[in-house]
């Protein structure tokens, strides 16, 4: 790549803010472009009615008020680079880097440039996490698992003195998360029976379903520590009151099965020092569950990056919705969880990874067992 070209008009492209450092909250109503070449000093280019707009960044200004103007200053911007990086996503593999316009996309090439994908380069500043966000993450994986652990324990508990339901507990662990200190965005999920065939179901009062003997159970649970920076944990677990049938045990099987294959090609690229891309890892996992001929329940990807936000913009593990090629890069933390959806229950396992230069981890405790309740 020759240079990397951040454009913008009124908030389209908030990763441009992010990892250029603007302000978020300004008032834009005309396009600005900023050209960050692989050698030299960047360059600005904005509306002379909003001429301070890209201040806070090094480099040389250029100006415009026409469109005349606008496309002959970029022309002049642009001198030298023929391969130029945009949050461009070819055919919109991946939606969440695919923020540029396809106008703007069109201009650039009329001007003889050719636009490559920033996807890569969006990793590396939005995915790639600091030691202190990774000690945050931590920090949550302690509290969040502890939680979980006391959570399982209270359903027995309600079961076998008056009784519970899928909204009760969610409040429950909701209540326990806040005396930890713990913020995330909504949720937790407790789903029962046929609600957890629903992947992104979330009870309410008027939706929640009692939990009961001869029940399956799956719990959802996200958050971080609140403060700035700080990174989340994201882990799926199930369990059955009482004696669970063949079925749903072979299902469990089948399910973590295919999140340790997935969990062993990260692991085995990274101690091989070989990159490893987003849709190898789902791959891997879907090729487990191919095997045991339950490919067509399997119905999400297999994973997702994890930062800030609980579904983070670097790499996501994906060959399904989407063919991510993005690679997974030293520093990055994601989740692998794949799931088998049938009429009446759905079996997810939900892990989180962390990935150094050097090897890769699982960063919580590891369900291998369907957990009994009760």
């Amino acid at each position: 790549m020759d240079g990397w070209l951040f454009y913008d008009h009124h908030h389209r492209d908030p990763l441009a803010y992010r990892i250029l450092g603007l302000d978020a909250s300004a008032h834009v109503t005309r396009r600005w472009f900023y050209f960050v070449p692989a050698v030299g000093e960047p360059r600005k280019l904005v509306h002379r009615i909003e001429a301070m707009r890209l201040d806070s960044l090094p480099g040389v200004r250029a100006e415009y008020s026409s469109w005349q103007e606008l496309e002959a200053q970029l022309q002049a911007m642009l001198t030298g680079a023929d391969t130029i990086a945009m949050q461009y996503s070819m055919r919109n593999a991946i939606p969440a880097v695919g923020l540029v316009d396809a106008g703007a996309v069109e201009l650039v090439r009329d001007l003889g440039k050719q636009v490559v994908s920033s996807a890569d380069l969006v990793s590396q500043f939005e995915a790639v996490l600091t030691e202190a966000q990774i000690a945050t993450h931590f920090a949550a994986q302690q509290k969040i698992d502890q939680i979980l652990e006391a959570a399982w324990s209270e359903i027995g508990t309600r079961i076998r003195r008056t009784g519970t339901d899928e909204f009760s507990i969610v409040q429950w662990i909701s209540e326990a998360m806040r005396r930890e200190g713990l913020v995330w965005e909504h949720g937790p999920n407790v789903s029962c029976g046929p609600n957890s065939a629903d992947s992104h179901y979330e009870p309410t009062v008027a939706s929640s379903k009692p939990i009961r003997t001869g029940d399956f159970v799956l719990i959802d649970i996200w958050g971080k520590v609140n403060r700035p920076d700080a990174c989340y944990y994201d882990i799926t677990w199930t369990g059955f009151v009482g004696e669970a049938p063949d079925r749903i045990r072979t299902t469990f099987e089948t399910v973590t099965g295919a999140r340790d294959a997935a969990i062993a090609a990260v692991k085995s690229a990274v101690s091989a020092g070989r990159a490893i891309r987003g849709f190898e890892v789902d791959d891997a996992a879907r090729g487990y569950i191919h095997s045991a001929g339950q490919v067509e329940h399997f119905v999400h990807r297999t994973g997702h990056s994890i930062g800030e936000e609980v579904h983070g913009t670097g790499a996501n593990m994906d060959n399904l919705e989407t063919h991510d090629d993005r690679r997974i890069l030293p520093g990055a933390l994601f989740s692998i969880e794949p799931g088998l959806y049938y009429s009446d229950y759905g079996i997810r396992s939900e892990i989180n990874m962390f990935v150094s230069a050097t090897e890769a981890v699982v960063t919580g405790e590891v369900q291998t067992e369907l957990l009994r309740i009760g």
